[in-house]
């Protein structure tokens, strides 16, 4: 059986901190990647294989869940992914998820930290404060400004959080002209256009090459490292230490504790589903938060019947989604001067905008938490774009000359120009990941299933952005004006299920993410944050995960 210092599970932004500071400490590190280990030259821009086939996910006929809903008539539905299609992958390769991400990086605001002191309860949810506030995570967003490279420009608005720092580290990356047609509408409205930040370098810089603005960032891979995944920006430095071990297809299904609740070693299945075993001295999940929670429901022991460190029955509780929804609008090439004709179609740039004008906002006599709204061109994947013109407006499928008029008319004469909305997912009881003894994996193990569960507020609060994103797209002289705020969750932002906090009859893990019955296991993934806050989670995912290797260092020095 080998033996590591700290053996980290996942590869993705929760686990690329951690390992990188403990092999640079000096400690022996393996991680544990169920997928494969691609790297740079493995993602071209393979449109097809994305957006029509799963090239990064698992298939869901191996791996899937089972999802639980009440449909539109409150009817109790359960269905497995693989008769339904809904998958909740969202990144099977060393990296994770965050080789996928389009790298919006917003920090929480002071008061995210504090969503139940600052804003008061909500009936039928499950608010509460973090354990820990923003003067404790700045240091490490800070850090990880520096060491994954945020690429942006500071804008003094309303809501801006403190920060240690007056700018980036980066400067924005190559921006659309059409940003400047955005930043006149907000101006002609009153709001404040904010540079979106980056987590995409603008030129060569730690080791990596600068973006090759192909405009492919979101559901796709970095052909040049400028995207700052976990694997580019982290591990492949924790490897260069000569530490740190990464193993790929490496299915990690069981944690074994012994009487003194403390973990001894794991089984996993290799490529070859040969079953195998590591010991180390820490270990540290970080498996994204539907699996983390079902690794932890199924490694059962004597000490823990109901799952590791679960016999305050937290694990798996209050998962919560990023809420809100998107929009869009068309900029008709026809109806601009010659000058904006040719500024329309610049390609490869980046709209780099946002709004947080209304993070919060007072309705009906009450304060209430809003949200941030990104504003961006639609993706530049030919292959969904053309099929997005399948249907005319009153939804009849087209075809000849019909559907290649729109065609034509989508990619030549006219773009769209899209905003998505953040805003809190509010924790309630029946949002939650339990394990499905009779639905098994192609490993024989049980899967996750997961209950849905939305609040109220998070569509009243979409509801209330989605307005303000569409005023400023009518400004901009955009037509076809629409948007949808919806419960439905956003499978690559979920985060929860164990949270952590100072009580451990209402929480799993205690302030430095370690569990509060499980001495030597820890939880950095983001199944670890009580609340979301109203934005896209990776940039705290990073700096928790950063804040926790630094507390991890402590305990080896203390031998823990």
């Amino acid at each position: 059986m080998k033996e590591y210092d700290v053996c980290i599970i996942g590869s993705g932004a929760g686990a690329g901190p951690v390992a990188y500071t403990l092999a640079k400490s000096g400690y022996r590190v393996v991680v544990l990647e169920k997928g494969p280990w691609l790297t740079e030259k493995d993602f071209a821009k393979d449109e097809i294989a994305v957006s029509r086939r799963s090239l990064y996910t698992p298939p869901l006929s191996e791996q899937q869940h089972v999802i639980e809903y009440r449909d539109s008539d409150g009817e109790l539905t359960t269905e497995e992914g693989v008769e339904s299609g809904w998958s909740f992958w969202n990144g099977s390769m060393v990296g994770g998820s965050s080789n996928l991400m389009s790298g919006y990086f917003h920090r929480m605001k002071p008061d995210d930290f504090r969503l139940k002191s600052a804003y008061g309860d909500f009936s039928d949810s499950n608010v509460t404060d973090w354990p820990v506030g923003y003067k404790e995570f700045e240091p490490y967003y800070e850090m990880v400004e520096r060491i994954v490279g945020v690429s942006g420009k500071v804008v003094k608005h309303a809501f801006q959080e403190p920060r240690s720092t007056a700018d980036f580290p980066y400067v924005s990356t190559w921006e659309q002209p059409v940003s400047r047609w955005f930043d006149e509408a907000c101006v002609s409205l009153g709001y404040v256009s904010i540079p979106t930040p980056r987590a995409v370098l603008p030129q060569d810089a730690l080791g990596r090459s600068g973006c090759s603005y192909s405009n492919f960032c979101g559901s796709y891979g970095c052909a040049t490292g400028a995207k700052g995944n976990a694997r580019a920006a982290l591990l492949d430095k924790a490897i260069a230490t000569g530490n740190c071990t990464i193993m790929p297809h490496t299915f990690v299904y069981h944690l074994h504790s012994d009487d003194k609740r403390d973990v001894t070693h794991l089984d996993y299945y290799d490529r070859y589903q040969k079953s195998r075993k590591i010991k180390a001295k820490i270990f540290v999940v970080a498996a994204q938060a539907i699996e983390s929670s079902r690794l932890l429901l199924n490694s059962k022991s004597k000490s823990f019947p109901n799952g590791l460190a679960n016999n305050s029955g937290q694990v798996g509780k209050n998962l919560i989604f990023s809420a809100g929804g998107s929009g869009e609008g068309r900029l008709e090439m026809k109806d601009l001067p010659k000058d904006r004709q040719e500024q329309l179609f610049t390609r490869g740039a980046f709209v780099n905008r946002s709004l947080q004008d209304w993070y919060e906002y007072d309705d009906d006599g009450r304060h209430y938490k809003g949200g941030t709204i990104d504003f961006l061109y639609e993706h530049a994947n030919p292959t969904s774009r053309a099929l997005g013109q399948l249907y005319d407006d009153e939804g009849n499928m087209l075809r000849g000359k019909a559907l290649q008029h729109r065609i034509r008319h989508a990619f030549t004469g006219s773009r769209v120009f899209t905003f998505e909305v953040f805003n809190d997912w509010m924790p309630t009881d029946g949002c939650f990941v339990s394990v499905d003894e009779k639905v098994k994996d192609k490993w024989g193990v049980p899967v996750g299933k997961i209950h849905l569960n939305s609040h109220k507020q998070d569509l009243l609060t979409g509801e209330f952005l989605a307005k303000k994103a569409v005023k400023v797209l009518e400004e901009m002289g955009a037509v076809d004006v629409t948007y949808n705020i919806s419960s439905a969750p956003p499978p690559n932002l979920v985060a929860g299920g164990c949270r952590f906090g100072d009580d451990p009859e209402t929480s799993v893990l205690n302030s430095e993410c370690r569990a509060h019955e499980v001495k030597n296991l820890y939880v950095t993934d983001a199944s670890f944050m009580p609340t979301g806050g109203s934005v896209p989670y990776t940039w705290t995912i990073y700096a928790n995960s950063f804040r926790v290797a630094d507390a991890i260092v402590k305990d080896l020095k203390n031998d823990v």
